[in-house]
């Protein structure tokens, strides 16, 4: 006779599911289904998409001499690489082992259940061709210009800054341009005694990435083979509206800012551009002036190119208070998107992964832009 609590016992182990996995001849997974209705990366999706298609014209150029198979479709990459921004992916080979167990990442990117993916290396082979396209910039403005987004644009007040990315190249590259010096010591790691030698960007080049410059943030800092981007944000929601990265020196912050905002110049009325007083310089501000931009630069203490014909108007203060929203364009660039020290060399390639990023960031942020719009 079965006691009571055996036969609870009992039951309960009739009710148990199988653990055993059992596989099957077919399966029907649909993967609009399997994505919520409210997931952030459908608005997401919807503006790549459009962006894509607008430079459908612009692939077939890249891809017109090509003979042989056909090739992964350049949209998919793109895709994938957003991803890579999105989610903080640190290579390419994790991106494609994501795309393997990923549902969400298959969906995003244009795969099926059951499509195979391809070779990390395919990256490394078509990154060249959207390079000479110019595709970052091209996908950044596509962004830019959907109906959706463009109304969210402000196209008369805007702010710069630049920030610093460390480049893919250990100090030790940093040697003689003449070939002085002692060799390298061997090992993987060799020691380096570097104390009593002046290392300068102009007697010294990494022999790793040769566009990477010795720059020190302030005093005090150390200094680090690095790069400098650069970006021009509108100040109604922080969009980011335009890119660039340049060798890192003294100067290119200014000369960024003024190649970004002379074309956004050309229009009726008076635009501002906020900056901090890394820009408080006499011929940035009279080149702003002279080509009818409202230069609300931040104005040092002392020596200050920054009058009382700029400072005394309320859009001067206000331009303060929002430029410092672009600090959180490229913290996000940094933390989340893995961008603190580039896993590329060479200043074409670093900067079309700036760029890249810069349109990725704008991404992130349309959801909640999209939905209070």
């Amino acid at each position: 006779m079965i006691q009571p609590v055996d036969r609870y016992v009992h039951r309960e182990r009739l009710m148990r599911g199988s653990d055993q996995r059992s596989g099957s001849l077919f399966s029907y997974v649909d993967l609009e289904s399997r994505v919520r209705g409210d997931h952030p990366l459908r608005p997401i999706r919807e503006i790549v998409n459009g962006a894509l298609s607008a430079l459908s014209a612009d692939f077939e150029a890249i891809y017109a001499a090509g003979i042989g198979r056909p090739s992964i479709p350049p949209e998919r990459l793109l895709r994938a690489l957003l991803l890579q921004a999105f989610y903080g992916i640190r290579s390419e080979r994790q991106i494609m082992e994501r795309l393997e167990y990923d549902l969400l990442f298959r969906w995003f990117v244009g795969l099926g259940v059951d499509d195979a993916s391809w070779d990390q290396t395919t990256f490394g082979k078509n990154r060249d061709r959207l390079l000479a396209g110019d595709v970052a910039h091209k996908f950044l403005a596509a962004v830019l210009a959907h109906p959706r987004v463009k109304r969210l644009l402000s196209t008369e007040h805007f702010s710069v800054d630049g920030t610093l990315i460390e480049a893919w190249a250990s100090m030790k590259s940093f040697r003689p341009k003449d070939g002085s010096g002692g060799p390298p010591a061997p090992g993987r790691n060799g020691e380096g005694d570097f104390h009593g030698q002046s290392r300068t960007n102009d007697s010294h080049e990494s022999t790793t990435d040769l566009d990477a410059r010795l720059y020190r943030k302030g005093p005090g800092r150390e200094a680090k083979l690095c790069f400098m981007g650069h970006a021009l944000m509108e100040n109604r929601h922080g969009l980011v509206v335009d890119a660039c990265l340049t060798k890192a020196d003294g100067h290119a912050e200014r000369i960024a800012g003024l190649h970004m905002i002379e074309p956004r110049a050309d229009r009726p009325g008076r635009i501002t551009l906020g900056a901090d007083k890394g820009y408080d310089a006499v011929d940035f501000v009279n080149e702003l002036r002279s080509i009818n931009v409202a230069p609300h630069v931040a104005a040092k203490a002392n020596g200050s190119a920054i009058d009382g014909r700029t400072t005394r108007h309320a859009a001067y203060k206000a331009s303060q208070v929002i430029r410092k929203r672009i600090e959180e364009v490229f913290g996000w660039t940094k933390s989340a998107a893995g961008l603190r020290k580039t896993r590329h060399r060479g200043l074409g390639r670093v900067g079309w992964q700036f760029t890249l990023t810069m349109a990725a960031y704008n991404l992130i942020r349309l959801p909640k832009l999209l939905a209070l719009a």
